[in-house]
């Protein structure tokens, strides 16, 4: 199958491109912003693995992308990138400027990426779209991610929006939303919360991106019976 992972050149992204690419079968096509160089690495590592310029934060090249999405031949389109660091500062200290361009340098990309994957998807009466949103959503949101959580909360309202009209075109739309990770999105975590986080987890451990990037692997397979679903990752702390 043909996948298209944005932001996978590293952290969560790297991870599910790398996992998605064991099967020789695949064709992987990833995004990458700044990470070139492990970019080049990961197809070095991986034959049947091509990397894609683009840049959320330069429109020229979300375009790009835009007007490949046919060409590529995509039967999956995986959400995961996301531009800056996640952690600011309380909401009532961010600037209001700030929640703009966060909109616009994260959800308008995304919005136009998969607007271009749906179209594409309905002409072959298949496909798959998979994001990646936060356990932020079912839970306390931790301090200073308000817009990080707001943005995920945004995408999370699509995903829905995006299963409902598109299931009778044999089109599916699912979620992962992991708990903290140790990533670049969240390397600005002072370490002692980190450990404070560990110290307090039921499984004394924090969830890794291999672990999600295994739950990514399943809903590329998973039956179109599964839609609209969110797979929440927070060892069971919002039980119903």
């Amino acid at each position: 199958m043909n996948v298209l992972i944005t932001g996978g050149g590293s952290g969560l992204g790297e991870a599910v491109t790398r996992i998605l690419a064991k099967d020789t079968k695949n064709t992987i096509y990833f995004t990458f912003s700044n990470s070139e160089q492990n970019a080049k690495k990961i197809e070095l590592d991986c034959s049947n693995v091509k990397s894609i310029k683009c840049d959320f934060k330069k429109e020229l090249e979300v375009i790009a992308l835009v007007n490949q999405i046919d060409s590529l031949n995509i039967e999956i389109l995986i959400n995961n990138a996301y531009v800056d660091n996640a952690t600011r500062t309380h909401f009532h200290k961010i600037p209001q400027e700030d929640f703009t361009l966060d909109f616009s340098n994260n959800i308008m990309p995304t919005i136009r990426i998969t607007q271009a994957a749906i179209g594409h998807f309905r002409k072959k009466k298949s496909g798959k779209l998979i994001t990646i949103l936060s356990s932020g959503l079912a839970n306390t949101p931790p301090l200073g991610w308000s817009c990080y959580t707001a943005n995920k909360a945004y995408l999370g309202s699509l995903v829905k929006s995006w299963a409902n009209e598109n299931i009778k075109f044999n089109i599916t739309s699912n979620a992962v939303s992991p708990s903290f990770m140790q990533t670049k999105l969240t390397s600005s975590v002072d370490n002692r919360i980190i450990d404070q986080m560990i110290s307090n987890h039921p499984l004394k451990k924090l969830l890794t991106i291999d672990e999600v990037a295994e739950t990514v692997l399943f809903l590329t397979k998973a039956s179109s019976h599964i839609n609209g679903v969110d797979i929440l990752m927070n060892h069971g702390n919002n039980i119903k």
